[in-house]
């Protein structure tokens, strides 16, 4: 079984409103953010390593690296193999820092897109443009109804109640 797949046996099995889930996600997220605030001090570096090295330079176990891996892949400016992941596979953490910050507003990790190490990297009419963007995303605009006696869209220059409208 890899990584990855051990990681989620153990993450999500557990009830996350359970004593049990929230100790693991707390634990989880103290880790995230600390891994974050590392890796944004210098966004520019390209961290790479196997898995179980990448585990020890940040203070964690294989299992909740294995998860932090599978939380960053979609913000990385090439994603990492995470499926077949091993603790000797070699993986590459390169941010594409705006990807990054949409995934968390996305996640509404804010104790994460709330970091200060953020102001440094993106403008606040930035961080403010792409929280808007992702909160746009998730937004369905319903066109204008058509009324009965409307011309009808497809343009046969009929009553709507009278083409499409009949049929409806």
């Amino acid at each position: 079984m890899g990584l990855l797949q051990q990681w989620r046996e153990y993450a999500y099995l557990e009830d996350f409103d359970s004593r049990e889930g929230k100790a693991i996600w707390d634990k989880y997220f103290a880790w995230e953010k600390g891994v974050y605030e590392e890796l944004l001090k210098n966004p520019d570096e390209v961290v790479t390593g196997t898995v179980k090295e990448l585990a020890e330079k940040y203070k964690m176990d294989t299992n909740h690296m294995a998860g932090f891996l599978d939380g960053v892949n979609e913000s990385l400016k090439t994603p990492n193999p995470i499926e077949e992941m091993e603790e000797d596979t070699v993986v590459t953490i390169d941010l594409d820092i705006e990807k990054l910050y949409y995934h968390m507003v996305e996640a509404q990790a804010d104790w994460l897109y709330n970091l200060p190490a953020w102001e440094n990297l993106l403008s606040k009419e930035k961080r403010k443009e792409i929280y808007l963007k992702q909160r746009k995303s998730g937004t369905i605009v319903k066109g204008k109804k058509v009324g009965r006696n409307d011309p009808c869209p497809c343009g046969s220059g009929k009553k709507y109640k009278k083409c499409c409208g009949a049929n409806a």
